[in-house]
């Protein structure tokens, strides 16, 4: 099987790094050439110097897979495409990509007869090592052609990786999945700065969180990666308390406004994430001056503790 990547970051270097190792081949493209040419003298990829080149390196039913930004960047690598592909062939978007725009590409390449894949993409950097589960959405013809990259992808043949419905299936599982995702970083953080503060106990926060990992009801991963940062550093001085918020999270608690269904934790997740961004904290400074205004309550200048 012979599959074109388009996107080498962080996330599809390693898949196409995966690819090659399970057997593979791999044809790649990147806007920087410095990674195409990485891949090809390490793992044997075929190097493309642009989409058309890629394309043109494939065999029929040509396979091209994007990681890529959602949004314009992955729309327009699909609009370029299409005077390129014939009936049969595929692209899948592995990207982080609304499943509503899903919905619509797949729709929008059945009538050029060209199939089309929705993949729900986790794992991180750990992917290459330890795969990455794959929620992909599409036709039953399509899944069936994918079926041995993902086997590859995946962390086991058996294991990992499903076909989960028609087109914007995968990417509204991924959804779905990422919002959850805020939800439990949400309780760890709240779990352990509770535990930090309770400082006359002198808490060490990396036995305790190495101590969950075995056996507790809030074993995950994500505890486990907690576990090896505190045995490096538990007070974290060096990290901003900034903490970014994906296009995912947010269409999930749009999702669960459009659905009627009430989710409160996902919800305020997302929530505590944008009151990190807060860097002028205008809203609390306005709880400042009603408390004042009110009950007289004294209001603190800038740097006071």
């Amino acid at each position: 099987m012979k599959i074109a990547m388009i996107g080498l970051g962080k996330m599809g270097s390693n898949m196409a790094r995966r690819l090659r190792r399970g057997g593979i081949d791999v044809v790649g493209y990147n806007r920087s050439p410095e990674i195409v040419r990485q891949l090809a003298e390490e793992e044997g990829m075929i190097a493309a110097s642009s989409l058309e080149d890629a394309v043109t390196k494939l065999s029929a039913p040509r396979v091209v897979w994007l990681m890529l930004p959602s949004g314009e960047p992955t729309e327009k690598a699909i609009t370029d495409l299409v005077p390129m592909l014939s009936k049969g062939d595929i692209i899948v978007d592995g990207g982080n990509s609304n499943y509503h725009d899903s919905v619509r590409r797949g729709a929008t390449l059945a009538d050029y007869d060209i199939g089309f894949m929705d993949a729900g993409t986790s794992g991180g950097v750990w992917g290459l090592d330890n795969g990455y589960c794959l929620m992909v959405g599409g036709t039953a013809e399509v899944a069936a052609v994918l079926t041995p990259a993902l086997k590859v992808l995946a962390p086991a043949p058996d294991r990992g990786w499903a076909h989960v419905g028609p087109v914007g299936s995968g990417h509204f599982t991924k959804m779905i999945h990422n919002g959850i995702e805020y939800g439990m970083m949400q309780a760890y953080a709240e779990g352990f700065a509770l535990l930090r503060g309770k400082s006359e106990f002198n808490l060490d926060l990396a036995q305790i969180s190495e101590l969950w990992r075995h056996s507790s009801v809030v074993r995950s991963w994500l505890l486990d990666l907690t576990a090896d940062a505190l045995q490096e550093d538990q007070v974290l001085e060096n990290i901003a308390p900034y903490v970014s918020d994906s296009g995912e999270g947010r269409w999930t608690v749009v999702e669960s406004v459009d659905q009627g269904v009430a989710a409160p934790v996902l919800s305020l997740a997302l929530q505590m994430r944008f009151e990190s961004q807060d860097s002028q904290g205008y809203g609390y400074r306005l709880l400042s001056m009603m408390r004042n205004a009110f009950g007289g309550h004294a209001v603190k200048s800038p740097g006071e503790q």
